[in-house]
């Protein structure tokens, strides 16, 4: 079992910040830190992938792959019209006879920088191909990883990443379409249009990417990415393509291979700092290199040391790729064996090349037998490719990354066996449901989202019989919000050995926390993406992802890659109604069990006859003469009745809302003018006055407690019912309580005809329930603030007897909870007349009892309009 460290009885979470460093040219990884704890059970190596914070706010076009590899765009019958569609643009510029300009990616200096550059004059002039060089060309008898060289901008990364690329013609083209136009003997507006695609994989979606053919030049030479052929363009333009993605040029500058290498690919990356890899780091290189898999690896910079190159004829701080590892046989005159031999490239493709053993025309190559150095493909040219063993290697270089590929992709489908199985999730963490922070924090670490996996056989030929299976958590679009001041969160997640008398409780509650171990985790840390290798038993685990601190809102895509057969899903609660419990002082135990058994329609109430004769006086009072009750009556009777929880939401509102700008002399101003109109009561009020204390008694004998608030109070509750900051909630100053919309809803509710208005039936029913959810409301308002506190609203439902799961609590949250995650009376109510309603409107369709319904497109407006 992995090591945990602990204070009492309760694991601590490692925090681990990322170091940042500024921004420098031609920069290839950025530190990070990898955490290795070994035991005879697992093996764990963290892997910290630097985040990039800008992208396009440019809308792409969605795309799927079939089987064989053909692109088609993602079916979207309500796409928007400003999503670039290529081969529409494309048709679109030949009819006119024009070249394509694009619109979204400017040929300015807004499309080169995202920091300001107000009032520069640009050096930069953007010229197509034809005009830099009139031979122009897309590609030189097709594509090799030869053909890449850095520019001025600080993308080696970028360089060895699509180096690598190169080399797997099948996924090239998924990234460089093969209909793109060839450029030369192009003839505009009628086979050239001045228009390019490329392709790239985004959190689980690939994406096509439209840009014209203008380049950034100085003195009508390309600035960036160019060419080894000087009049080829396909590298420039699809470092144009990738700029776009991510909204300038300048977000290319400084990044980790690693990155780039998902996004081209869809693959699941991993990293390894030399002095803390495993024993077996050159079998894993070999067997990624067999199953297809990118690599790339640097050589760390100091201050100043940026591009310098070594004695050994090696770059510092740049990135190269590894295109080839195999152990060949050697034969001195002394010892007869294998050495392990790895070939790398530096992007630059110059004479900067390792000048040690195994390189170019060096004396070791002459006891390899021709045979071998053939199978090999072994060349001496000044590209920036070399050979040199795995020992130089480790001691030489400080960090290999690697990105394994998907089995979706058309290599994967095309190889009989793969070696990797892929599961895929996508979730969030949201305030005050799912934002449960890491295990330091045991009351909330449960609500955090859950995923079990089970892993079934260990791997083929694993002595020691174990599966190896690598995780990776990637925070999903916190790039597009650097301009917000928001930067990544600090993430990482812990993972559970389960048995199947676990996994009867969705989710695993508290106490299953506290009273179990981790079998693995990672190191938190504020990074796009964590990955992590593990080795563990067959068996079923379950993988809690999570931010550092509770209440951090973000999305995220959680990836398992696995050598057995894996099955993953989502540990959670299945949707159902069952019996409400009864109101009691205490609250429910933590954790949600399997629903009950649905209630029937006539499940008792718990209304007495006398308080059912109380109900019908106060309805024949309040319907007048039509004899039924329209949304504002129930305003009146609602407000009246539970003026003492509105008093307490509304004061804690005015707290979290109160505007700066008001100061106390003008809320005095505001109090006093609308005094008068606040404080006059309608005819209907007076004629009821009699009536409210014994409604009153009515819902105290109900849900339990006194509605009645001390009269000392009542100036201050006078004041705040009256503010014009009251709530953003409440949009009427002069009319607190429950809002239009929630009144209205609950006459929807029961509003079986509708007309809008609820008879004595439906409306005895009415407060019947609202008097029970106001005792659910009370269990968990246990400092009687007027609110519930976050991750409550879930086993308050629950008591309710509504069983959700996350996705439904989340958006409950994202609907009624406070900034805070804090939920008031009046919006508790609201909710559960919103899902009552909507199970009520489910059930009556759905006829089979098989959780399916059938509504016509009439039948379904009109359900929820209402509703």
């Amino acid at each position: 079992m992995p090591a945990i460290t602990r204070t009492g009885n309760r694991p601590n979470e490692e925090l681990l910040k990322a170091t940042r460093r500024s921004t420098q040219r031609g920069i290839a990884t950025s530190p990070t830190t990898t955490t290795t704890t070994s035991s005879s059970s697992s093996r764990i190596t963290t892997t910290l992938v630097k985040p990039t914070l800008h992208q396009s706010r440019t809308r792409f076009m969605p795309i799927e792959f079939d089987r064989n590899g053909r692109a088609y765009p993602k079916p979207d019958p309500q796409r928007p019209a400003y999503v670039q569609d290529y081969y529409k643009l494309r048709t679109d510029c030949l009819r006119a006879g024009k070249l394509f300009e694009d619109p979204e990616f400017p040929a300015d200096d807004s499309s080169l920088h995202f920091s300001s550059f107000a009032g520069r004059q640009s050096q930069y002039k953007w010229l197509r191909p034809h005009e830099i060089s009139p031979d122009a060309v897309f590609d030189v008898d097709g594509f090799s990883r030869f053909d890449i060289q850095q520019g001025l901008l600080g993308d080696c990364w970028l360089l060895a990443a699509a180096a690598n690329l190169t080399t797997f013609p099948v996924l090239f083209s998924r990234v460089v379409p093969d209909d793109n136009d060839r450029i030369q003997g192009g003839r505009k507006g009628v086979d050239y249009a001045g228009i390019f695609h490329f392709r790239f994989w985004r959190f689980g979606q690939w994406y096509d990417v439209v840009v014209d053919d203008r380049l950034p030049t100085i003195r009508g030479q390309l600035v960036y990415i160019k060419s080894s052929t000087k009049h080829e363009f396909w590298s420039a333009l699809l470092e144009k393509a990738y700029a776009k993605l991510f909204g300038s040029y300048e977000a290319l500058s400084g990044g980790s291979a690693s990155e780039a290498m998902e996004d081209f690919t869809g693959g699941l990356t991993e990293g390894y700092e030399m002095k803390d890899a495993p024993e077996g780091l050159f079998e894993m290189i070999e067997k990624g290199c067999n199953n297809y898999a990118m690599f790339a690896c640097s050589i760390e910079a100091g201050a100043g040391e940026m591009e310098q190159v070594t004695p050994q004829g090696l770059v510092k701080g740049h990135a190269y790729s590894i295109t080839k590892a195999q152990a060949v046989d050697i034969e001195t005159p002394r010892v007869k064996g294998k050495i392990q031999l790895l070939r790398l490239r530096n992007p630059w493709g110059n004479e900067n090349e390792w000048n040690g053993a195994w390189s170019d025309k060096s004396p070791e190559w002459r006891f390899i037998n021709e045979d071998t150095k053939r199978s090999i493909g072994l060349t001496f040219e000044v590209d920036g490719e070399f050979w040199m063993s795995f020992p130089d290697f480790r001691k030489y270089f400080d960090r290999v990354e690697m990105c394994h590929l998907s089995p979706d992709c058309p290599i994967a489908l095309q190889e009989s066996r793969f070696a990797w199985r892929q599961c895929a999730f996508e979730g969030e963490w949201v305030l005050g449901s799912t934002a449960g922070g890491c295990r330091n924090y045991p009351d909330t670490f449960w609500h955090n989202p859950q995923y079990v996996i089970r892993l079934d056989d260990p791997d083929a030929d694993d002595e020691a019989k174990l599966c190896t299976l690598i995780v990776s958590l990637i925070q999903k679009n916190r790039r597009s919000k650097r301009n917000k001041g928001i930067t990544c969160l600090t993430i990482g997640f812990a993972i559970y050995r389960v048995e199947p008398s676990d996994l009867q409780r969705k989710p695993l509650p508290r106490e299953f926390f506290t009273s179990h171990l981790s079998a693995a985790k990672s190191t938190f840390i504020n990074l796009r993406e964590v990955t992590c290798r593990f080795r563990l038993p067959p068996g079923s685990y379950v993988i809690i992802p999570s931010t550092f601190e509770p209440n951090e809102e973000g999305e995220f895509m959680i990836r398992v890659f696995s050598e057995c057969a894996a099955n993953m899903q989502e540990n959670d609660s299945a949707i159902g109604v069952g019996t409400p419990t009864d109101p009691s002082p205490s609250k429910p135990s933590a954790g949600v069990g399997p629903p009950s058994k649905p209630s029937p329609k006539d499940v008792d109430t718990g209304v007495t006859d006398a308080q059912r004769a109380t109900m019908e006086r106060l309805f024949i009072e309040v319907a007048g003469e039509d004899g039924e009750v329209d949304w504002m009556e129930l305003k009146l009777v609602l407000d009246r009745c539970f003026r003492e929880d509105i008093v307490k939401a509304s004061r804690g509102i005015s707290r979290t809302y109160q505007s700066t700008r008001t100061t106390p002399l003008e809320k005095q101003q505001s109090v006093a003018g609308t005094a008068s109109a606040a404080i006059s009561q309608t005819s209907l009020e007076r004629s009821l006055c009699g009536m409210w204390s014994t409604l009153q008694n009515l819902f105290r004998d109900i849900a339990g407690g006194d509605n009645s608030p001390p009269a000392a109070a009542n100036g201050e509750r006078r004041e705040l019912m009256r503010s014009e900051n009251v709530t953003q909630v409440h949009a009427d100053p002069s009319n607190p309580g429950f809002s239009k919309d929630a009144c209205r809803s609950m006459v929807a509710m029961l509003d079986e005809d509708g007309s809008g208005k609820l008879g004595l039936a439906e409306f005895q029913k009415l407060l019947a329930d609202i008097a029970r959810w106001k005792g659910v409301f009370k269990q968990y308002d246990t400092d009687q603030s007027g609110r519930i506190s976050p991750f409550e609203l879930r086993a308050a439902l629950q008591s309710a007897g509504y069983t959700l799961n996350n996705h439904i609590i989340n958006m409950l949250m994202h609907r009624y909870g406070s900034k805070e995650g804090e939920i008031w009376f009046d919006d508790f109510i609201t909710c559960a007349v919103k899902i009552r309603t909507m199970f009520d409107i489910f059930r009556a369709r759905d006829l089979s009892n098989r959780n399916e319904a059938r509504f016509t497109l009439e039948e379904w407006i009109t359900k929820t309009i209402y509703s």
